[in-house]
């Protein structure tokens, strides 16, 4: 069982903001199942800290994760400075806490990585994905 605390469902929301704000909702669920799929997984069943980080801030903030935290991101200024009276915004409220408490199934299949459909990496190759919107979502671990 998982604390969840208010800076960590404003964190979620803005991560999904900065990264499937042009998505629809099954789009922006994805991406917040990727991070909660990753807060819930223990890698080697040891209950010691995983290589992407710990708890829903530490998954959404983990250095070279998600792009839009990144400092030289476009995205980075847009996610900090939005606020919950914009409809792409709230739809990412909303999308973190349906994957927060899951009331709705993971459209992802469990995946806990993704990428935009136009990029690649060699991680991915020959892995089986789902593609929903403008991501390909992977189950590496």
């Amino acid at each position: 069982m998982i604390t969840i605390t208010q800076q960590d469902v404003d964190v979620l929301a803005r991560t999904v903001y900065g990264e499937a704000r042009g998505e629809q909702m099954q789009g922006k669920l994805a991406v917040a199942y990727v991070i909660m799929n990753r807060v819930r997984a223990d890698l080697h069943g040891d209950e010691k800290p995983d290589w992407w980080g710990e708890g829903i801030v530490g998954v959404c903030l983990r250095d070279r994760q998600f792009s839009c935290w990144n400092h030289n991101d476009p995205n980075r200024t847009k996610l900090m400075t939005v606020g919950p009276d914009d409809k792409a915004f709230a739809e990412c409220i909303g999308a973190a806490l349906m994957a927060i408490h899951r009331l709705q199934p993971d459209p992802t299949d469990g995946a806990d990585h993704y990428l935009a459909s136009h990029a690649w990496a060699d991680w991915a190759k020959g892995r089986p994905f789902v593609s929903i919107g403008r991501h390909r979502f992977f189950h590496l671990n």
